[in-house]
């Protein structure tokens, strides 16, 4: 769609103000069960958890965080060559409902008859309906966003801004719903009402979808089709029931299988994606150019996992940092430790409009920082949050006991974690669409979710690597200033390589 297309959304095309809401939802959903995750499954018996040890629920957290960011790879390929991006929007939206609800049911039996081992079942069926939902939702909206867009359309990278925006006003109210209601009033309303949010959200897409035009319609359709028909209903219908199926089976089966067949199944599955990853890449690009920003993608993509994976300590350390070491009370009510996570999404909703100016600003003055130095600014702020945490960590624990600590320090480190964010991940977005070669957009940015994914269980591993390390050197090694440290380096490093990067990109901005 040309940048004279109606401009009807804050000056952007109408049809962000679409994809704008039901990602908003989507965030909601997800945003809204990330918050109660951890602090569900170390939750007792009694209160209706799993009462897992804390490195056990990280981890469980990181390989859900990271999966979710895996399976857009496979969501993006299907939506490229065989269902379009709507179809694919259709079949996540539906599915993560579903797994919501499965949620919502492992912590309403707790107070039953029903088994562990039951609770469990339904509990990773709904997390692995969700991974798989996810990588048919999230690389498609995005992908839909850019395609709004000319590639040198200057208000692309501001429209993805505005998106971002979205998908933080989702996570800024979700924590303080799904929050409240888990945490004070019992799990299983916190995780229903995430999957109400994903319901809604498939619905607005439903009725606003005539404001995409024929952006997003199945391949090979013809140009003037702009709705889908019956046969693709039917499709996205037989999709959600095979995605349900196939999960329960690999929970109930998985169990029952030898550990040198699970471990066979890992491999083979995983060299297989990589096989078929490049087979696709190496099919879908050619020319010096074109190989040359696929470079770049993959270089910045090491970057990203860089990035969240300091800044992903949000949903494990921070989230248990605001239990254990904060002080919660006002007068006799105490704040919930999940609404914590509804910070980053106060500052971003604040500040995004803000970055989407000064882009545009910068621009015009000709000093507009090319994306490496941007994800160098993005690493360098998040370096700077985690010096701030590493200090509020160190008051809170010196002496015996556990002193808490203002809100204020959280407050803050998410500020800068927020500017760090806005220079990196909606940049990081446009950047894919703008760089990939035509036929390999939803790949690519699957590709790019994927190294998030890398971020998200990386990010799960920090704590366990600065015990190890403890272990090792025999000192205190504190995991917020090894992150500290670890930041500051990668954004030097970016530095030095953007005047080369920016050569690779070929006039792409």
């Amino acid at each position: 769609m040309s940048r004279d297309a109606n401009k009807a959304f804050f000056g952007h095309p109408i049809g962000l103000s679409t994809l704008f809401a039901s990602e908003m939802w989507e965030r909601f959903s997800y945003y809204g069960m990330r918050a109660l995750l951890v602090l569900f499954l170390t939750a007792t018996f009694a209160s209706g958890g799993f009462e897992m040890a804390e490195l056990d629920a990280f981890t469980i957290y990181g390989i859900f965080t990271g999966l979710v960011y895996v399976t857009p790879i496979l969501g993006g390929m299907l939506a490229d060559k065989v269902l379009g991006q709507r179809k694919s929007i259709y079949i996540g939206g539906l599915t993560m409902a579903i797994g919501q609800f499965l949620l919502a049911t492992s912590a309403w039996l707790s107070g039953g008859d029903a088994g562990i081992e039951l609770r469990q079942t339904i509990f990773y069926a709904g997390l692995g309906i969700l991974i798989l939902g996810n990588g048919f939702f999230k690389p498609n909206i995005s992908t839909m966003v850019g395609e709004l867009y000319d590639n040198n359309d200057p208000r692309k990278d501001g429209g993805f801004t505005i998106f971002y925006m979205g998908i933080n006003l989702g996570a800024f109210i979700s924590p303080l719903i799904t929050g409240k209601l888990g945490e004070q009033v019992a799990w299983q309303y916190g995780f229903l009402a995430a999957g109400i949010g994903m319901v809604l959200g498939t619905i607005w897409f439903f009725v606003r979808s005539h404001t995409l035009g024929h952006i997003g319609m199945p391949p090979k359709v013809k140009a003037e089709r702009v709705r889908l028909i019956i046969k693709d209903w039917f499709s996205i219908l037989l999709y959600v029931v095979a995605i349900v199926g196939v999960v329960f089976a690999l929970i109930v089966g998985w169990g029952a299988m030898p550990e040198a067949v699970s471990t066979t199944i890992i491999y083979v599955v995983g060299i297989g994606a990589v096989v078929v990853l490049a087979t696709t890449i190496f099919r879908g690009t050619s020319g010096k150019a074109e190989w040359s920003r696929i470079g770049v993608i993959l270089i910045l993509a090491v970057f990203n996992i860089l990035f969240w994976g300091g800044f992903e300590q949000a949903g494990t350390t921070f989230n248990v940092f605001a239990r254990d070491n904060t002080q919660r009370m006002i007068g006799n009510w105490e704040i919930p430790a999940s609404w914590f996570q509804s910070i980053n999404a106060i500052w971003i909703v604040t500040c995004a409009p803000l970055f989407s100016i000064l882009w545009l600003k910068l621009d015009k003055l000709k000093i507009n920082p090319n994306t490496p130095m941007k994800f160098a600014w993005g690493l360098i702020m998040l370096s700077l949050g985690f010096v701030i945490m590493a200090i509020a960590y160190s008051r809170s624990t010196g002496g015996d006991t556990i002193r808490l600590v203002s809100p204020l320090w959280l407050i803050v480190v998410f500020l800068f974690h927020t500017f760090g964010e806005l220079c990196l991940s909606p940049i990081g977005l446009s950047m894919v669409t703008k760089l990939s070669p035509p036929k390999l957009v939803s790949t690519m940015m699957g590709i790019w979710f994927g190294s998030i994914a890398a971020g998200n269980f990386v990010a799960s591993q920090m704590k366990a690597i600065s015990i190890h390390l403890e272990d090792a050197l025999g000192r205190e090694i504190q995991v917020f200033w090894l992150i500290a440290i670890q930041s500051a380096i990668f954004a030097l490093i970016a530095i030095a390589l953007s005047p080369v990067l920016k050569k690779m990109m070929h006039g792409i901005k």
